[in-house]
Formats: C-alpha cells, sequence, structure tokens
C-alpha cells in the first residue's frame, strides 16, 4: 500500500515532511487538505490530527503526525534504502544528531518560523507585517548563525561529518527566507554557513518539493 501524507503541497511542514521520502525513495501519495475551506478542523481530520494541523501520515492505518517525527518514521522503516545514515545508530554519533536536532529546533525554527508569518503569512491574511518584529527575529537568528559558523568551521554537518534530518529540517523555512528579502544564509561573512546551506538547496530531495510536495 502507498503511504498516504495528508497535507498541503506548498506548506512548510508537508514539504518538510516529503523530503525524507525523496531521500529514501519512497512513493507516498499526497492527499490535499482544503486548509481555506477549514478541512484541517473538521471532525474527519481532527480524528487523525487533534491539533487540526497538517501534515499526518497514514501507512495502512498506522497514523503519524508531526513533521518531524514523521520524518524519523520514515529514515528507520526503510533504513536499508536510499540515503544512509539519517538517523546514526552508533551512540555518540546519535547523541551528536539529537544535539543537532535540539539546534534546528529551538535555535534555528523560532526565528525563521517568526519570520516566516511576519512576511508571508500575515499578508495572506491581509494583515500587516510587523517590521520591527521582523527584525527581533532577524537579530536573533544572525546571533544563531554565528553558533552555526563555529560549529560548522569544524565539521561538514550540524551532526558532523555526514548528513542527517538534523540538516534537512532547515530547508524548507531557510529556503522562505530568501523569499522574504532575508538572505543571510548565503552571506559569504559566514562561509562555512554558506557551504553547508549552498550543498542542502542542490540536493534533488529538496529540487523535487521545493516548489511543492
Amino acid at each position: 500500500m502507498v503511504l498516504k501524507l495528508h497535507g498541503v503541497s506548498a506548506s512548510i511542514c508537508t514539504r518538510r515532511a516529503a523530503i525524507a521520502f525523496k531521500e529514501k525513495n519512497v512513493p507516498y501519495e499526497l492527499i490535499p487538505v482544503n486548509m481555506a475551506k477549514g478541512e484541517h478542523k473538521s471532525p474527519e481530520h481532527l480524528a487523525y490530527q487533534p491539533f487540526g494541523q497538517i501534515p499526518y501520515l497514514d501507512d495502512d492505518g498506522f497514523i503519524l503526525y508531526e513533521s518531524r517525527a514523521i520524518t524519523r518514521y520514515i529514515a528507520e522503516k526503510y533504513a536499508s534504502q536510499g540515503t544512509q545514515g539519517l538517523i546514526p545508530t552508533d551512540l555518540k554519533a546519535k547523541a551528536l544528531f539529537e544535539q543537532a536536532v535540539s539546534t534546528e529546533l529551538c535555535d534555528f525554527n523560532p526565528p525563521t518560523e517568526g519570520i516566516f508569518y511576519e512576511t508571508v503569512v500575515k499578508p495572506i491574511y491581509g494583515l500587516t507585517k510587523d517590521d520591527g518584529r521582523v527584525a527581533e527575529y532577524t537579530k536573533s537568528l544572525l546571533g544563531k548563525l554565528d553558533g552555526y559558523e563555529r560549529v560548522l568551521s569544524k565539521q561538514k554537518y550540524l551532526a558532523g561529518n555526514e548528513i542527517t534530518l538534523a540538516d534537512l529540517w532547515h530547508l524548507p523555512y531557510g529556503a522562505a527566507l530568501k523569499k522574504s528579502g532575508i538572505d543571510v544564509l548565503e552571506d559569504t561573512s559566514r562561509p562555512n554557513v554558506a557551504r553547508w546551506w549552498k550543498e542542502l538547496i542542490e540536493r534533488p530531495s529538496w529540487k523535487a518539493v521545493e516548489n511543492g510536495a
């Protein structure tokens, strides 16, 4: 049975989940959720995603939500195919992976999500962008990227010298920064961040979902 990913093709989180399918060469069917019509708040959707969000995965009746959890599931279920090592198995390597996971979730995601909300989401709903908030989020992000530069000056990726999910999770919000006019990931003042980011955005998995899952 083909795995079913319920979500919105262009959404940040749906594309984050879809990257793992592409890296592991796993076919899936995207089941569109019409958020404009409120389908994500319908009883049918809430029965599978109790928070009324997207995406969620249906693997022959096994239901899983939260995009990062979905990518972990795909990486481990299909460990023997596609890109190897997305979740390390060695004890110390996995500890470093979990450290990188926390870095993405706690240091990168909050400011980039904030910038995305102000510059992309608000205009969609006819709300006014708060330039002060954008400046605050950008300042926070730049400080975090200084830390990224220190990490990436010593190794190729966030968890070591092999790519992991922790790197790939940066792609949707990271790519949205440039569209928001905040092109800080390619700034050559942080050459190792720029090198790392350039490699990520050139991956076939991202090219496959960049414009929609």
